[in-house]
């Protein structure tokens, strides 16, 4: 019940975000999504409940723990989608150096921003109490977002390691804030410096965040099932639901490898949801049955689970209990943020296509809030999706998680005591040399600029 009253609740703060944005031009120029929006509003919420013992029928843990299987569901909801493209050979090769050079510089930010917090956090650890182990979990909230927040912070819990899951949140909440609010007026002088080909000017109804009825068009027209026998996202959802309890019988395997890491492996649910959906995409394509799911409606299901998913990540941080620490965390995350920011546009003017800086945008918004956080950006730029930067965006996703492991592992391995702080260190640098060299090698780090937000536009 406690969990339905904490839905119940996020969806009144995703309502009153949504008017919110709809009414006050301040938010509408800021151009934040309905769900940061309601986030604050339900955090500050829950908070004043707490601090004055007015009864809400819910904790902020209750809203944790609907961050984790939101989470789980979009990560397979995504991996459903694309057997359109799969059946189509044009545009593969055109897309892989702008995936892979998002995917290196991604996992150069993950490795790199442990590696800088963690140096960081020693200036703390005396008088705030602030142990290095929790400045290292800042990649999962900014690079990877709530869920995996919730996921690897629960690892590091059942290491000994007090409300990590708490810290890994309010760093995910302050990564959204950094994705917009350093993203999003770049997005702006990009256009006004006409870097971006596709984006004239931000239309009305996207500032308001809804669309007149005389400006709704028809966009699911597609069914693939009879509604008379079951409605098509009905199907849909019953197919993820197959992930997931694939996703379960995953876990419960790995959980027998050895030691921590088949702590680790067996507990990073999003991970084992995208192998089962792997699976079952695998299977319906043997049985010629993928014809049954349609983009459109996993994207719109992906949507829905992003929506939720940040408002409640936001509503799950206490501030009773971070509150100690909110020093300590701000400093770091304003650290993390400018360092992303720095690398991401260094990086990004490098890559070498056409379409560098709409890519760049998405990357900055993956990097510090969530993939749907650079869509969201991307889309500013490119609001019919003309470029191949949000494909390259989504394709860049096999090299992400390939990259990342050995750094995830590094950081859970010195949570669970089995390496050093100071080998933690070294291995962190001596990944991201790694990484730097692996730009270079494959040719994603080049010497001239494609673009430029400061200075002159016509020199590189």
């Amino acid at each position: 019940m406690n969990i339905m009253i904490a839905f119940g609740i996020a969806s009144i703060m995703l309502l009153l975000g949504m008017f919110l944005r709809a009414k006050v031009r301040f938010l509408q120029n800021l151009l934040l999504p309905s769900s940061i929006i309601a986030g604050i509003a339900g955090l500050l919420l829950l908070n004043a409940a707490e601090a004055f013992s007015i009864p809400l029928g819910v904790e902020t843990n209750d809203f944790s723990s609907i961050v984790n299987p939101l989470f789980v569901i979009a990560f397979i909801s995504i991996t459903l989608m694309g057997h359109s493209e799969e059946d189509s050979q044009g545009g593969t090769k055109s897309m892989l150096k702008g995936a892979l050079a998002i995917g290196l510089i991604w996992c150069l930010l993950f490795t790199l921003t442990p590696l800088i917090s963690a140096i960081l956090s020693l200036l703390f650890e005396k008088n705030f109490h602030f142990e290095p182990i929790y400045s290292m979990l800042i990649p999962f909230g900014f690079c990877m977002g709530p869920g995996q927040s919730v996921t690897y912070g629960s690892i590091i819990e059942s290491y000994g390691w007090n409300d990590a899951v708490m810290v890994g949140l309010t760093f995910s909440s302050i990564g959204f804030f950094a994705a917009y609010l350093v993203g999003i007026p770049a997005a702006k002088r990009g256009i006004k410096r006409g870097l971006a080909k596709h984006s004239d000017k931000i239309d009305e109804e996207v500032l308001r965040g809804y669309f007149r009825k005389h400006e709704q068009v028809d966009r699911m027209k597609k069914s693939t099932t009879c509604s008379s026998n079951i409605e098509t996202m009905s199907f849909h959802f019953a197919v993820i639901g197959l992930c997931y309890t694939i996703a379960v019988g995953i876990s419960k395997i790995l959980a027998l490898l050895p030691g921590y890491i088949g702590t680790s492996m067996s507990s990073l649910m999003f991970l084992n949801g995208m192998y089962a959906a792997w699976i079952v995409k695998f299977i319906m394509k043997k049985l010629k049955l993928t014809f049954l799911l349609d983009d459109d409606m996993q994207n719109k299901i992906t949507g829905w689970s992003t929506d939720f998913l940040i408002v409640c990540s936001l509503m799950s941080v206490s501030l009773k209990i971070v509150g100690k620490w909110m020093i300590s965390i701000v400093a770091v995350s304003a650290v993390v943020t400018v360092v992303s920011a720095l690398l991401c546009f260094y990086f990004g003017q490098r890559i070498g296509t056409s379409d560098d800086f709409e890519k760049t945008l998405g990357l900055y918004g993956m990097s510090t809030g969530t993939a749907p956080s650079g869509l969201s950006l991307i889309r500013i730029v490119d609001p019919d999706f003309k470029t191949m930067a949000a494909v390259e965006l989504g394709a860049s996703n096999p090299v992400c998680n390939i990259c990342n492991i050995p750094t995830y592992l590094l950081i859970l391995g010195y949570a669970e005591g089995s390496i050093s702080f100071e080998i933690t260190l070294w291995g962190l640098f001596g990944l991201s040399v790694v990484l730097l060299l692996s730009l270079k090698v494959t040719k994603c780090w080049g010497k001239k600029r494609t673009f430029r937000l400061f200075g002159p536009p016509g020199k590189n």
